[in-house]
C-alpha cells in the first residue's frame, strides 16, 4: 500500500506528543503554584517562554534522528535506531516531567544539578526515596514502564508505510531540516544561543524555573559541570589586581598582613587568647536553620539549644553561604567563599593542598579527626578530609550496636556517644584535637528513635519533629560534654549547614539562610552577637579563640577583636548575593548582571533598590575569588616560616 507519509512524520508526530506533555505538565505545575505564579503576573510569559524552550529541546533531541531520516530512510537498521531512538527520549521527557513535583517539594525548583548530584549515590537516594516517597517512587516508575510500551507500539505504526524520498530532494531537503534545528535549537540571533538566563522573567527562582522542562534543565545542569571552569565568568570579568584590593580593603587590615606574592590571601594571624593552645570541636548540624531555633524567633523547637545559648556566644545574624552540606563544610572547615560550581570538597583541584584548618591544626600537633554517623564516601567527603589534613574518619561502619539507625546513618545520639567516647581519650591520652562531627538524623525521610521528644506534630517523620531531635541530641552531647575531662580545654561551635528546604517565592530566599551559629566551653562569656556575619568567619574566630596563631589563606574575619564584617555571601542555584548590615543586597544572576535590592527582614520582602556602585563591584569581587583561588591552586598555607 502506498504512502504519502514522508520520512518525517514519525519526528512529527512524537514533537507533537512531546509539545503537549511538556504543556500540560507545565499547566499543571503553575495552576499547583498558582499564588505564585500570579503575585509576579506571569501567566503569559511563562507560557510564551516555556513553549520557546521546549521547542529547543525537542531541536536538540529530535535534530539529529531528523537529519538521518531523510539521508537513510528507508534502511531497515535506520529505522530500529529510530525507534529506540523516539522511545528512549520521549520515556526520558515524561520520567523527568513525573518526578518534578516531587523534586519541588522539597528544593522549591525544577530538577537541576542537584538531580544529577544525587545520582553519584543510588544506595542513599534509593534508601531515601523509598522511605520517604514511596508512592511516588512507584506512581514514577509505574508510569515510566507502561509510556515505555506505549511509545514503542506507537513508533512501530508511525514508521509505517513511508513513502522513499528522491535523491534529488534529499540534500535541499537536509540542509532545510540543519536550519530548522539550528535555529530552533539556538532560539536565538544573538552571540550566544538561549539559556536560562535569557528566559527568566520574575523575582521567583521556582516561577522562572518552570519556565523551562525538567528534562532541560537536567541537561543544561550536566552541561554546566563540563564548564565548571568558566562558570566563574558567569556574573562578569573583572582584573585580578581591582578584585583583590577591593576584597582587602573590605576587610580592613593593613596590606603589610598580607605575607606572599605567591598566595594572594596569605595573612600572618596572631589568636586572641594567648594561653595553652585548646581543642576545637564543630557540631555541623543537618539542615538545622534559624527558623527551628526559638530563641533566634523561630519555632519552638529547640529548648536544649536556648537554654545553652545563655551560656555562650550566640551569633543572632549569621548567614550561610549555600544551601547544600558540602557549602557548609568548605565554609566552616575552610573558610572559602561560594562559588557557583559546586563545593569545593567535590572538585579535582582541591582534594589535594588546599587548605582547611585541619591541615593547620594538625601541622601544630593536633589529633583531627571527621565523625559522622552515615557513610564516608558520600558526597566526596572521605577524599577532600583524608587529602587535607584530616587523619581519622569514624563513619556508619565504626559504630558497634548502634541504638537506631536510619536511612542516612545512625542516630546522633549514637554519633554524639561515639564524639564524646572519642573525645575523652583523646584527652587521657594527652592530644590536643580538632573534630568535625557532622549530624545527619534531620534529613529526608526524617527518621529518629521513638520516645525521646514530645512530637511537635503528626506524624512523626516531619521535619519539625526532626529538628525538635537534633536539638534533644544536642542537648544530649553537652551533658556529656560538661561531665568530661575535656570540657575546661575545648572551644565547641554548634553550627547547620543550611537551612531545612531553602525555597521561596524570591529571586534570593535570604530568610532560608539565616542558620544559628553558638560558641561554648571553658572561658567562653555569655553573649548575643548581633554584627552580620557569615559561615566563612568562623574558622578564623575558633582558631583565634583557641589560642591558634599561624599563617592562613581565609578571609573570614577574627570575630574576638573589635571588627565588624558587616556583610554576608549566599550562593543559591546559579544566584549569589552580597548583603550588608543595612540590609542593602546586590543579586548577580547568570549572564543577568548584578542589581541592587533592599531587604525587609520583618516582611522577608525584596524590593529593587540602586546601590553604590562600589558595592556592585565588592559584590563580583567577592563572586569571582573562590573561583580564581581554586583554579590557580592559590588556596593554600604557603611557607610558614615566613
Amino acid at each position: 500500500m502506498k504512502s504519502n507519509r514522508s520520512p518525517l512524520f514519525p519526528i512529527f508526530i512524537f514533537v507533537l506528543i512531546n509539545l503537549l506533555i511538556f504543556t500540560l505538565s507545565r499547566l499543571g505545575l503553575s495552576l499547583w503554584q498558582a499564588d505564585r505564579v500570579s503575585a509576579v503576573n506571569g501567566w503569559a510569559e511563562l507560557f510564551l517562554q516555556g513553549l520557546r524552550i521546549d521547542i529547543v529541546a525537542l531541536c536538540y533531541l529530535f535534530g539529529v534522528p531528523a537529519l538521518f531520516s531523510v539521508l537513510f530512510h528507508p534502511s531497515r537498521l535506520w529505522t530500529k535506531i529510530l525507534r529506540v531512538w523516539l522511545t528512549a527520549g520521549s520515556v526520558f521527557i515524561l520520567f523527568m516531567e513525573i518526578a518534578t513535583p516531587a523534586f519541588i517539594e522539597t528544593y522549591d525548583f525544577r530538577p537541576n544539578r542537584l538531580f544529577i548530584e544525587y545520582l553519584i549515590y543510588p544506595k542513599e537516594v534509593f534508601n531515601m526515596l523509598m522511605e520517604g516517597h514511596f508512592n511516588a517512587v512507584l506512581f514514577s516508575l509505574l508510569s515510566t514502564v507502561i509510556a515505555a510500551l506505549i511509545y514503542w507500539k506507537l513508533s512501530a505504526w508511525a514508521v509505517k508505510n513511508l513513502r522513499t524520498m528522491s535523491w534529488k530532494v534529499r540534500p535541499f531537503i537536509a540542509l532545510l531540516v540543519i536550519a530548522v534545528a539550528f535555529i530552533g535549537a539556538r532560539s536565538s540571533f544573538q552571540h550566544r544561543g538561549i539559556n536560562p538566563a535569557m528566559v527568566a522573567f520574575s523575582s521567583d527562582a521556582l516561577v522562572n524555573s518552570l519556565v523551562l522542562n525538567s528534562g532541560y534543565s537536567v541537561l543544561y545542569a550536566a552541561q554546566q559541570f563540563k564548564d565548571e571552569e568558566k562558570s566563574s565568568e558567569m556574573y562578569g570579568k573583572m582584573d585580578h589586581d581591582e578584585m583583590l584590593r577591593i576584597l582587602k580593603e573590605s576587610r580592613g587590615r593593613p596590606q603589610s598582613d598580607y605575607i606572599s606574592d605567591k598566595f594572594p590571601t596569605l595573612t600572618k594571624n596572631h589568636a586572641t587568647y594567648q594561653g595553652k593552645p585548646k581543642n576545637i570541636v564543630i557540631l555541623l548540624q543537618e539542615s538545622l536553620g534559624a527558623q527551628f531555633i526559638g530563641t533566634l524567633g523561630g519555632k519552638p523547637l529547640s529548648p536544649n539549644i536556648d537554654k545553652l545559648a545563655e551560656e555562650g556566644w550566640l551569633f543572632e545574624n549569621l548567614y550561610a553561604t549555600g544551601t547544600r552540606s558540602v557549602r557548609g563544610i568548605e565554609a566552616v572547615t575552610a573558610g572559602f567563599t561560594p562559588t557557583p560550581a559546586r563545593a569545593v570538597v567535590k572538585l579535582n583541584n582541591a582534594q589535594r593542598n588546599f587548605f582547611t584548618i585541619a591541615e593547620l591544626l594538625s601541622k601544630q600537633g593536633y589529633d583531627t579527626s571527621f565523625i559522622y554517623g552515615g557513610e564516608k564516601h558520600f558526597d566526596n567527603m572521605a577524599s577532600f578530609f583524608y587529602g587535607n589534613g584530616f587523619q581519622t574518619i569514624i563513619d556508619q561502619q565504626d559504630y558497634q550496636n548502634p541504638k537506631f539507625t536510619a536511612t542516612w546513618g545512625v542516630s546522633d545520639e549514637d554519633l554524639f556517644d561515639k564524639a564524646n567516647e572519642t573525645f575523652s581519650k583523646l584527652h587521657d591520652e594527652g592530644k590536643p584535637f580538632f573534630s568535625l562531627v557532622f549530624s545527619s538524623s534531620n534529613h529526608d525521610p526524617f527518621e529518629f528513635p521513638d520516645g525521646k521528644i514530645e512530637l511537635y506534630e503528626q506524624p512523626k517523620a516531619t521535619r519539625n519533629n526532626s529538628a525538635k531531635y537534633a536539638d534533644y541530641a544536642v542537648g544530649h552531647f553537652f551533658e556529656l560534654a560538661k561531665k568530661s575531662n575535656y570540657w575546661n580545654d575545648t572551644i565547641f561551635l554548634v553550627i547547620a549547614d543550611h537551612d531545612s528546604r531553602v525555597a521561596g517565592a524570591s529571586l534570593m530566599p535570604i530568610k532560608h539562610f539565616h542558620i544559628p551559629a553558638l560558641i561554648l566551653g571553658g572561658g567562653i562569656e555569655p553573649r548575643r552577637d548581633n554584627r552580620l556575619v557569615s559561615q566563612i568567619d568562623m574558622p578564623t574566630t575558633l582558631l583565634s579563640l583557641a589560642g591558634v596563631s599561624g599563617n592562613y589563606p581565609m578571609m573570614g574575619f577574627d570575630l574576638t577583636q573589635n571588627v565588624n564584617p558587616d556583610r554576608a555571601l549566599m550562593q543559591f542555584d546559579q544566584t549569589q548575593a552580597l548583603m550588608k548590615g543595612n540590609y542593602d543586597v546586590v543579586i548577580q544572576t547568570a549572564g543577568g548582571g548584578a542589581k541592587g535590592y533592599h531587604y525587609d527582614k520583618a516582611s522577608e520582602n525584596l524590593t529593587e533598590k540602586d546601590v553604590p556602585v562600589a558595592m556592585k563591584k565588592e559584590a563580583l569581587a567577592y563572586a569571582l575569588l573562590g573561583s580564581y583561588l581554586y583554579k590557580n591552586r592559590l588556596y593554600q598555607m604557603g611557607d610558614e616560616k615566613k
